[in-house]
């Protein structure tokens, strides 16, 4: 496992950009090794992945309602993440979290939050006018 932190959320207005980042340590790191991914979760509704990143694959996956609008990226150097969030919408609103899949290079399914053994402790996100 690692430690995650989050950083970079607060309040936009719709249309709005913001840009999160998460930053990974462990004692025994691996940079850019394993698969990352940020996910979101309202009161409302279950935790859903937003992006994923896999060193196994060539670029992000990203959740049907964000394509076009956010974009991941990775530092692997750093083992940091990103996540550049622009045309923000009020349903955008909710805490995200950066997350970690340590045992793993690639996922079938880098959406799904199973395989991922670290959380960082998330970010809250406000869209509104």
């Amino acid at each position: 496992q690692v430690q995650l932190v989050e950083s970079g959320g607060g309040s936009a207005q719709p249309g709005g950009s913001l840009r999160l980042s998460c930053s990974s340590i462990a004692d025994r790191d691996t940079p850019g090794r394993y698969c990352m991914a940020w996910f979101r979760q309202t009161p409302e509704n279950e935790r859903e992945g937003v992006a994923g990143l896999c060193p196994g694959r060539s670029k992000p996956v990203y959740a049907d309602s964000v394509k076009g609008r956010f974009t991941a990226s990775r530092d692997n150097a750093k083992n940091w993440i990103y996540l550049d969030m622009n045309s923000l919408k009020p349903e955008d609103t909710a805490m995200f979290y950066c997350a970690a899949a340590t045992d793993y290079y690639d996922l079938v399914t880098p959406l799904e939050s199973s395989r991922y053994n670290s959380w960082g402790q998330g970010t809250q996100v406000t869209v509104s006018s």
